[in-house]
């Protein structure tokens, strides 16, 4: 694969996962989509097209292989219910109470969670770098979350909350996935990891107990583009975009994420932004370049850095 093309396919990637995010607010601010529901269908039906990418494209064999060793089928079980479904639901909560913008931009929080962790539990020695991710990230988040007032919040607690859950959940995602993803294929992990995260959450509410008929032909296309391209494609081009770029060039790119999520919130469902929001993104887009560019990262052991990754 050219470079070229794995430049074009990871920034595809992340712009579906970014605008992803809008256009599932949307689905919940128009057409009064559930969230359990909306989780449970998107991670069914994205795992099971990513396993079937994985049987035409690579090792048939580990899609079942991964469930013949008890510790790592217990350990893929672990993933799917703490990591996987965690992430996703705790995302979308988030964009539910909020907005996409803001549900992003907080669960790019994780790689500083992480490195708080790690130091915290002593694997790694506190940097410069380290100061200035986490000054980065706390005056970051001050400005996203008030605007620049101390006296009252610009964004619901709700979404704040289950914004923070959301970057802690997507930290241990990327801790726990380390020992799974140097064994097996990312496509098989995170397959498997979202069918048991959507099997998980139909006991709460499931898939067919909603009324479908009742949707529009824009609503349906909205479905479409967050199962398939914000989630699944998504995915996959940022996976097959490693074939041809480093680690680091994919998460640079991979910024364009939260940039695409910041967008269409503001531009397309006309949000407000205040000017000290604007700010507070800007200092949250530096940490991650300052991580991605880093080639000591705390993160450097992590095969995945992204949700799939996060899947957003």
């Amino acid at each position: 694969m050219s470079r070229q093309k794995g430049i074009i396919l990871v920034i595809t990637g992340a712009l579906f996962w970014g605008i992803g995010g809008t256009v599932s607010k949307k689905l919940f601010q128009e057409f009064e989509i559930d969230v359990d529901w909306l989780v449970t269908t998107r991670l069914l039906i994205a795992g099971f097209l990513l396993l079937t990418v994985q049987f035409f494209r690579k090792d048939r064999s580990q899609i079942i292989g991964v469930w013949k060793t008890r510790r790592i089928a217990i350990q893929l079980i672990i993933f799917g219910l703490l990591g996987m479904l965690a992430v996703q639901y705790t995302y979308m909560a988030s964009i539910k109470h909020g907005n996409a913008a803001v549900a992003t931009l907080l669960q790019y929080l994780a790689p500083v969670m992480i490195i708080v962790y790690l130091i915290f539990r002593k694997q790694a020695v506190l940097t410069r770098r380290d100061l200035l991710t986490v000054s980065l990230a706390l005056v970051g988040c001050f400005f996203l979350l008030t605007n620049g007032s101390i006296t009252q919040l610009s964004v619901p607690t709700p979404a704040i909350i289950w914004g923070v859950l959301s970057g802690v959940a997507l930290a241990f995602y990327t801790l726990y996935a380390i020992p799974l993803l140097k064994q097996y294929d990312s496509l098989v992990i995170v397959g498997w990891a979202m069918i048991i995260g959507s099997f998980a959450l139909s006991f709460v509410h499931p898939p067919w107990q909603m009324d479908v008929t009742s949707l529009t032909v824009e609503a349906y296309l909205y479905l479409v583009f967050v199962i398939i391209f914000g989630t699944m494609i998504a995915f996959w081009f940022y996976i097959e975009s490693l074939q041809s770029l480093a680690a680091k060039e994919s998460s640079l790119l991979g910024s364009t994420e939260p940039l695409a999520a910041v967008f269409t919130t503001v531009f397309w469902l006309n949000e407000p932004f205040g000017t000290f929001q604007w700010f507070g993104t800007t200092c949250i887009i530096l940490m991650i370049f300052v991580l991605a560019l880093n080639n000591d990262s705390s993160l450097k052991n992590s095969k995945q850095n992204k949700k799939p990754l996060k899947i957003s």
